[in-house]
């Protein structure tokens, strides 16, 4: 009679609460599927991130219909009305002069729930405004950054020689500089370009949010890059890559049948924390007016807004740094999640022994 003992090997360790009968005989895939959906505090953070995406995108409802006001009006001569009074948006000084001095403070109502700025625009409706741009520009430049860096690190890996070098090199180059450095410096050449930056046939406008993002995602590929690239390289060596080459496999079947399913846990466990660190870079290149452009908002331009009120109306920088905080800490646990769903040294091994 014969049976089937199960033993991880000696270098692999199995998830919490995995035995080797559970996930032996599935695919990769389906391990790494079971995996994330096992582990409860990264599925917590991935609801929690896609409830600020849905959330984000809906600022449009929340104005138009909830708020009832534009987010991008200057309104400090505005009323509103709150417990059946009607008061001033921005309140007047008691100077002769009658100059609005302090803007209203959170109403936790429809209405400027969050209060507003010093231009009388509603916070709450700016901050989700901000986080759609946000949002758009985190994603967007880590997705551009992954897929750009993915398709270099095979060429330099699979080719290697001068091409490697070549690519290397010119990584290494990117990678010298500070990363706020160089894409301030970007930012700031591309703002005052005549016409914006020009593609070929393309134009992008000094206002348009696909110039941050391109600037963004730029100067991260280095960091998506190098260690992908030495996984390229390993995985070139195997044995299966061999026999491959043995039967007359071309160079795009090896690299795309080959080499990129084995490689391509590595670029999907970077995206979440890529996210997560664009998202940051965006904030803080608009906190200093080289990211997104007014009429625009983002979290970064919206926490520029409240620096001058921090001492009488905090909320309008403490709303969009709590959304950033929440942002991070969610792409940063699901990274984890996602990491220790993608581990490739948690494989088992069937043994069949007779008796």
């Amino acid at each position: 009679m014969a049976e089937f003992a199960y033993e991880p090997e000696p270098e692999v360790r199995l998830a919490p609460g995995e035995s080797a009968q559970e996930i032996s005989g599935r695919s990769p895939w389906a391990i790494a599927g079971r995996r994330l959906v096992r582990n409860r505090l990264a599925l917590g953070a991935l609801g929690l991130f896609l409830l600020i995406v849905v959330v984000s995108f809906l600022a449009p409802v929340y104005a138009h219909r909830i708020a009832h006001t534009d987010p991008f009006v200057s309104n400090i001569s505005g009323t509103t009305v709150v417990d059946g009074k009607t008061v001033d948006v921005v309140q007047q000084g008691t100077g002769g002069l009658g100059l609005g001095e302090t803007p209203i403070g959170p109403t936790w109502r429809s209405n400027y729930f969050l209060g507003a700025d010093n231009q009388g625009r509603d916070v709450a409706a700016r901050v989700l405004y901000g986080g759609r741009a946000s949002l758009l520009i985190g994603i967007g430049s880590a997705l551009i950054c992954c897929i750009a860096a993915l398709g270099l690190a095979l060429l330099a890996g699979f080719f290697r020689g001068w091409l490697d070098s070549g690519l290397s090199r010119v990584m290494d180059l990117i990678w010298a500089f500070p990363v706020y450095l160089l894409a301030i410096s970007l930012a700031t050449v591309l703002l005052t370009t005549p016409g914006g930056l020009k593609i070929g046939f393309v134009t992008v406008d000094p206002g348009s949010l696909w110039l941050p993002t391109l600037i963004i995602a730029l100067v991260f590929i280095p960091y998506v890059f190098r260690p992908v690239r030495g996984q390229v390289l390993s995985v070139r060596e195997k044995e299966y890559v061999e026999a491959s080459v043995s039967q007359g496999a071309s160079s795009l079947r090896l690299m795309f049948a080959e080499i990129l399913p084995n490689v391509i846990s590595t670029v999907i466990v970077m995206l979440p924390l890529m996210i997560a660190t664009t998202v940051l870079t965006e904030a803080a290149l608009s906190f200093l007016s080289i990211g997104v452009q007014a009429p625009k908002a983002s979290w970064g331009t919206v926490i520029e807004d409240g620096q001058g009120l921090l001492y009488t109306r905090p909320w309008v920088a403490i709303a969009p740094g709590i959304m950033i905080v929440l942002t991070v800490l969610s792409l940063n646990v699901l990274g984890d999640g996602v990491r220790d769903a993608l581990d490739p040294r948690a494989k088992v091994k069937v043994r069949e022994e007779r008796v």
